[in-house]
């Protein structure tokens, strides 16, 4: 079977999602394609070609592909995916925005976020925030799938060689949408969804203000910042802070959790990370239910400490 991998990437570097993306490839077929759609992106097809298990890539790069507006990639995607078992992407914003999309315009149906692959059909995919797991079989001739990233290892980034890259025509501007800016959040520290390190705070931080706290902590210790739902729905941080079922999934080595009750849509996207530290006044939260180590304390007295601990 004939596997397509769909390359997250900015028009400069392959996206860490994908490596995971591929790795769950590799368990559906030996002949792992990847499909690079994008402008001035050569730098990029020849980076994906590198990646342990893809044995080929396709590459689409033309103007029209710059700001990768689904209205555009969605069609090229539709086109390639016939000659293939399965089309892969990784369940981020990318994946989530672009399959969909493509699942319509095939008439076949989409599964989700899936952490298992039992065969080449049936795929395991949690339901009810994590609470409980659906195993779900599709008939579908093209079988099209989003792969939560964190249940499945990364793929080799360089493996020392390179597959062959044949490039493909562009499909032209199908004038259903138009870029008309980016307004991003930029700084230093790690991406959430990749940090081996995430602290994130919630309603008992009581403002904006008091990340600062937890920024100089994740600044010591190489971390990324996070945040609940409630802190970010009360304004304290913008909404690419939010970690849970409607944030970003994060299963970092150490997530520290702070003024965090530890609201089932939280647990659902943190839950995997393997040691967490809550820090929280109420003994009763259910955030300690998970925690590998609880703190009962007040976080205006215990982050001060900490911070100073690591000094």
């Amino acid at each position: 079977m004939s596997v397509l991998v769909l390359i997250e990437h900015d028009n400069t570097e392959v996206k860490a999602s994908t490596l995971n993306t591929v790795t769950a490839a590799t368990q559906l077929g030996s002949d792992v394609h990847g499909l690079v759609v994008g402008n001035d992106c050569a730098n990029v097809a020849s980076a994906a070609a590198k990646i342990s298990g893809i044995s080929k890539i396709l590459s689409v790069d033309s103007s029209e592909y710059k700001y990768g507006l689904v209205e555009n990639v969605a069609p090229v995607v539709k086109d390639i995916a016939s000659g293939y078992s399965h089309v892969l992407a990784p369940a981020s914003t990318f994946g989530k925005n672009l399959l969909p999309r493509v699942a319509a315009m095939l008439d076949v149906q989409q599964v989700s976020d899936i952490i298992e692959i039992v065969s080449e059909d049936t795929f395991i995919r949690p339901i009810y925030a994590g609470n409980a797991l659906a195993r779900v079989r599709s008939t579908d001739s093209v079988k099209l799938i989003t792969v939560r990233t964190t249940t499945f290892d990364a793929a080799i980034e360089d493996s020392g060689s390179s597959a062959p890259v044949e490039e493909l025509s562009a499909m032209g501007d199908e004038q259903l949408s138009s870029f008309v800016k980016h307004d991003l959040t930029r700084s230093e520290r790690p991406e959430l969804t990749t940090a081996n390190i995430v602290i994130s705070g919630g309603r008992g931080m009581q403002s904006g203000e008091n990340f600062i706290m937890l920024e100089r902590i994740a600044d010591k210790l190489g971390a990324a910042v996070g945040a609940s739902r409630a802190a970010v729905d009360a304004g304290y941080v913008p909404n690419d802070y939010q970690v849970g079922q409607t944030g970003k999934v994060v299963a970092p080595d150490l997530y520290l959790a702070v003024g965090i009750s530890g609201a089932i849509q939280h647990l659902a996207g943190m839950k995997d990370s393997k040691v967490i530290v809550a820090i929280n006044k109420d003994e009763e939260a259910p955030i300690f239910q998970v925690a590998d180590i609880g703190w009962v304390a007040d976080l205006f007295t215990a982050i001060p400490e900490l911070e100073s601990a690591l000094d």
